[in-house]
C-alpha cells in the first residue's frame, strides 16, 4: 500500500486486534493445560510475528518470555520451508530460547496466493520437568547437558499431524509424560487458535492492509520509546549490583550496566559484568534482550503495543562469554529467572541517577528473585511420578508515590500465585502456612512492600530444589529509604530440627519434613 498514509482509528482497531489475537491464544492454552504450573500459575507466554519474525503484539503475560521469544521465530524461519499445518518446537536457549524448561511452539500463517508464511504465532509454557539431573529440571548444574532434554528447532507438527515419533522421543526423556504431552497439546491448540485469527483478520482486510498496520504499529511504538527516552536527561548512568552466589563454587557474581542516553536513543553496555560461572545463572543474551525492553516499556505511561519497535531506539552491548550472554555448554536453568531479574535491578538503579523530574518515576528494588523451588518423586499414595514447580511473589518496592506491594510477582516474572487447593489437589502436600511476611519491607517515607511465606508439609518422600536470590543482601532502597528483609529458606524436619539452607540448594526430604520459604520484602523510599 504505497503511499498509505496512517489512519489513527484503523491503527487502534489493528493494535487491539493483533492482542486480542495473542491474548485469545493465553486463554486456550490456559484452559486447555494439564499442569497446575500453566493451568494456575499462568506460566506461559503468547505473541504474533511478521513474516520476518519480528514482534507485533503480544498478550500481557511473561515479560521474560516475550523479549527473547522473537529469536525462537527467527530460528524456526531459519529451520527451512515451512507448509500450512506445520509447527516447530525448540528450547534450546543457545538457539532461541531461555533455558530448558520453557519449550516454544512456532506456527506460520497463509494467505491465498503466498507460497511462504505471512505472519507468524508463538507460545512459550515452562513445563514442570523437561529431564535432567533433578525433579522439576531447575537444578544446580555447571553444565546445560545437566538441565534436560535439548530441543533444537524441530518440526512437531507435519501438515497437520503431530510427528508421533519424535513427540514419544521426547516424553520418554522426561518424568511427567502424561502431564508433558498435555501441555504439548493445549500449546498446539493455542497456535491453531491463533492461526484462525490471523486468517479471518487476513480475509477481512486483506493482506496488503493487514501488513500495512503491523509495521505501522511497529513505527508508533518507536516513536513513543523515543519520546519516552527524551525525558532522559542526557548522560551516563552507571549501576552494579551483586546475585548472591551461583551455587557452586561462586559468590558475588557482578552484573554491571552503563546507561548512556543521548537524544532520543540509549546505550546499555553490559560488558563490565562478570565472566560465566560454573553454575546456573549464566543469562543467555536473549533473556539480557528481554530485560532491557521489559524497563523501557515500563517508562512508557502510553497504551502501546509491546513489538519490535520498542527495541528500535535502544542499543544493548553484551560480551561473549560473560554472564549476561553465556556460550553453550554453560548451564543457565537460574539465568532465566533469576539473573534476570537482577539486571532489571541494575538497569533501574542507573536511571535512578538521572536528575530532574524523570528520577522519581524509578522505583526501588524489588523482591529480586522468583524464588523458584522444584519438588518431584512418586507420590506414595497413588505410585505415580509428580513434577512441582513454582515460582513465589514477595515485595515489591516503593517510590515516590506510593508504598511498595506485598506477596505479588513483580518484574520479569507476571505469574500467578497457585492456590492452595489446587497444590494440595494435584501433590502429595499439605500447605501448613501461606500468609503475608511481616514487616519485611524497607522502611522509609514509603515502605517497600512486604514478602511472604509458603510452608508445605511433604506427604511422600521427594526431591528438591531451590534457585532464589536476595538471601544474603536485601533489595536496595532509594533516596535515604532502607533495603527490604533477605529472604530465607529453611528445612523443618519431622524430628524438630530446622535447617536454614542456602539460596541455591538441593535436598532429599521424607514424610512429615516442612519446607518454609520465607521471601524477601522490596526497598523503602525516601527518608523516614
Amino acid at each position: 500500500m504505497e503511499n498509505q498514509t496512517v489512519n489513527p482509528i484503523l491503527l487502534e482497531v489493528f493494535k487491539n486486534r493483533f492482542s486480542s489475537i495473542a491474548e485469545e491464544m493465553g486463554v486456550t492454552l490456559t484452559r486447555t493445560a494439564f499442569s497446575p504450573n500453566i493451568k494456575e500459575r499462568r506460566d506461559l507466554s503468547c505473541a504474533v510475528f511478521d513474516a520476518s519474525g519480528d514482534m507485533i503484539a503480544q498478550a500481557a503475560h511473561i515479560p521474560v518470555h516475550l523479549g527473547s521469544m522473537p529469536m525462537s521465530v527467527k530460528a524456526a524461519i531459519e529451520h527451512g520451508e515451512l507448509k500450512p499445518g506445520d509447527m516447530i518446537m525448540v528450547n534450546d536457549p543457545f538457539k532461541g530460547g531461555t533455558h530448558l524448561p520453557d519449550i516454544t511452539i512456532v506456527a506460520p500463517v497463509f494467505t491465498a496466493g503466498n507460497d511462504s508464511p505471512v505472519f507468524y504465532v508463538a507460545n512459550r509454557a515452562h513445563h514442570a520437568d523437561v529431564g535432567g539431573m533433578t525433579s522439576g529440571s531447575m537444578p544446580l548444574s555447571t553444565s546445560i547437558f545437566q538441565e534436560g532434554i535439548i530441543i533444537p528447532a524441530v518440526r512437531i507438527v507435519r501438515e497437520g499431524e503431530i510427528d508421533q515419533e519424535l513427540m514419544r522421543l521426547i516424553l520418554n526423556n522426561v518424568r511427567t509424560p502424561a502431564e508433558r504431552e498435555g501441555d504439548f497439546s493445549a500449546q498446539i491448540m493455542a497456535n491453531i487458535t491463533g492461526t484462525r485469527r490471523l486468517e479471518e483478520l487476513l480475509a477481512k482486510y486483506g493482506l496488503e492492509m493487514v501488513q500495512f498496520y503491523a509495521e505501522a504499529l511497529n513505527d508508533y511504538s518507536e516513536r513513543v520509546l523515543r519520546a519516552t527516552i527524551s525525558e532522559i536527561p542526557n548522560g551516563t548512568y552507571a549501576f552494579s549490583d551483586c546475585l548472591d552466589g551461583d551455587g557452586v563454587d561462586c559468590t558475588d557474581v557482578e552484573i554491571s550496566a552503563t546507561v548512556t542516553v543521548e537524544g532520543d536513543s540509549a546505550t546499555l553496555d553490559f560488558t563490565k559484568s562478570a565472566d560465566q560461572v560454573s553454575g546456573s545463572v549464566n543469562a543467555v543474551r536473549a533473556i539480557t534482550v528481554s530485560c532491557v525492553l521489559y524497563v523501557f516499556r515500563c517508562l512508557v505511561h502510553r497504551e502501546i503495543p509491546t513489538n519490535a519497535g520498542c527495541l528500535r531506539p535502544i542499543t544493548v552491548l553484551t560480551r561473549e562469554g560473560s554472564v549476561l550472554d553465556a556460550k553453550a555448554p554453560a548451564a543457565v536453568a537460574g539465568g532465566n529467572v533469576e539473573t534476570s531479574q537482577r539486571i532489571v535491578d541494575v538497569v533501574l538503579g542507573a536511571l535512578a541517577q538521572a536528575k530532574g523530574d524523570f528520577a522519581l518515576r524509578i522505583p526501588a528494588a524489588s523482591q529480586g528473585t522468583m524464588n523458584n523451588v522444584a519438588i518431584g518423586g512418586i507420590d506414595e499414595r497413588t505410585s505415580t511420578p509428580f513434577a512441582y514447580y513454582e515460582t513465589l511473589a514477595g515485595g515489591t518496592g516503593a517510590s515516590a508515590s506510593r508504598g511498595g506491594e506485598s506477596a505479588v510477582h513483580s518484574h520479569m516474572t507476571n505469574t500467578l500465585n497457585t492456590p492452595v487447593e489446587a497444590m494440595e489437589y494435584a501433590y502429595p502436600f499439605r500447605v501448613t502456612e501461606y500468609s503475608v511476611r511481616p514487616q519485611t519491607g524497607g522502611r522509609g517515607k514509603h515502605n517497600g512492600g512486604n514478602g511472604l511465606v509458603r510452608e508445605i508439609e511433604l506427604l511422600s518422600s521427594c526431591e528438591m530444589t531451590v534457585l532464589s536470590e536476595r538471601r544474603v543482601a536485601g533489595p536496595y532502597g532509594l533516596h535515604g529509604g532502607d533495603a527490604g528483609v533477605p529472604g530465607k529458606n529453611l528445612i523443618c524436619r519431622k524430628g524438630g530440627s530446622v535447617e536454614e539452607c542456602p539460596g541455591k540448594f538441593h535436598a532429599t526430604l521424607h514424610t512429615g519434613d516442612r519446607v518454609r520459604i520465607e521471601t524477601p520484602g522490596g526497598g523503602g523510599y525516601g527518608s523516614k
